[in-house]
């Protein structure tokens, strides 16, 4: 069976998980921690990068720091993973939901303005497999509104949208280090604060709603809670494992593009023949072969092809089940207009295995499959 997903693994994991044992400092930000976020901030270019136990976390510090309430309201796609409408949920907000983009499977920035209310708070756009939303017009919304903008970048890592790295854009970024992304510490995330104002609110939130940073620093004779705050602090042991793979950020990046174009140019043939459609990357965005993905032409076409792979030793799967027909989303939210996109496109999509060190020749065998499923 060739799984859908390997977690990344470069070789000096091991070594740096000793180290840090032997630091004699496991908890939240000794040594591989300060390295992985000093290593954020020079490579994306934000203001400060905080490291997080998730992509959900940070995007629940950012809810804290935006003072989300209830009643407020918060535009986003429904085609998402449940953290991105949780983080603002929990706070009492509403999720607005916006048709999505049939080429990016992006939040349709045409669609926003009209679902903006006096109870918005923000837009929370998703970058899907590593594509930049257009951020242009996202945030030229936000300006005019007075809303934040807070990236949910969880697929977005090392890649760009008119030269910028996501999630440094707006506001804020959020970035995913779970197994299934293209750098990992098996469950982790970041922060990005793109303006220094953020920074101290956001060090306390994460310090439990205290000040200890201050104190650490000398700026304070000792810390207190100040603030709501929680527990957001990866381990040293994590951190550790996504250091080795910071290391080797480029190295990663290149075997999975490789990856990505073998199958783009295996399947380009399929494409020309109408029987799928493959990834379309818009000229402004620079993205980093998150997922590779195909869509057919309807749900039965789908499972079809999904049972076939199957039986032929391929591990592929669909994504996301938009989250205004689930139980939570109709309670906690709504969808704003029409729904054209978001389900139909949703229904047709197929995720292919994706993961570094995914071998040539088995992309050629998964490939070969797909021709035989079409044209026999």
């Amino acid at each position: 069976m060739i799984p859908f997903n390997k977690p990344p693994y470069v070789g000096k994991e091991e070594q740096y998980i000793c180290k840090a044992i032997c630091n004699g400092k496991i908890c939240g930000d000794g040594e591989f921690n300060k390295k992985c976020q000093q290593w954020l901030e020079n490579n994306v270019g934000t203001e400060k990068a905080l490291l997080t136990t998730s992509c959900t976390s940070a995007l629940e510090m950012c809810a804290l720091i935006c003072g989300i309430k209830e009643g407020d309201e918060v535009i986003m796609p429904s085609y998402t993973f449940v953290s991105t409408a949780n983080a603002f949920v929990i706070h009492g907000a509403k999720c607005v939901f916006v048709d999505i983009r049939p080429d990016t499977m992006n939040i349709n920035e045409q669609l926003i303005e009209d679902a903006v209310t006096d109870k918005t708070r923000a837009i929370v756009p998703v970058h899907y497999a590593g594509v930049g939303c257009d951020m242009d017009v996202i945030c030229d919304i936000a300006r005019r509104h007075n809303l934040y903008v807070i990236e949910d970048a969880a697929q977005g890592m090392c890649s760009r949208y008119k030269g910028k790295s996501l999630g440094t854009i707006g506001d804020f970024g959020t970035y995913s280090f779970h197994e299934t992304k293209n750098y990992s510490m098996g469950e982790g995330g970041a922060i990005l604060l793109n303006n220094n104002k953020y920074i101290e609110p956001a060090e306390i939130i994460r310090e439990k709603g205290t000040n200890r940073n201050q104190f650490f620093r000398g700026q304070v004779d000792k810390y207190t809670w100040v603030e709501k705050g929680s527990s957001f602090l990866p381990s040293e042991i994590n951190a550790a494992y996504l250091w080795a793979q910071l290391e080797e950020a480029d190295v990663i990046k290149k075997d999975r593009m490789d990856s990505w174009k073998r199958y783009y140019n295996g399947l380009s043939n399929l494409q020309e023949k109408g029987y799928i459609t493959l990834p379309f990357i818009p000229d402004e965005c620079d993205h980093n072969a998150h997922m590779f993905y195909i869509k057919v032409k309807d749900l039965e076409t789908r499972t079809s092809l999904l049972s076939y792979l199957k039986d032929n030793g391929i591990l592929a799967v669909f994504h996301y089940v938009p989250l205004h027909s689930s139980e939570a989303g109709k309670k906690y939210g709504r969808f704003n207009g029409e729904d054209i996109y978001t389900t139909k496109e949703s229904d047709r999509l197929l995720r292919l295995p994706m993961y570094y060190g995914l071998k040539e020749e088995e992309i050629a065998y998964i490939i070969d499959v797909i021709e035989k499923h079409f044209v026999g």
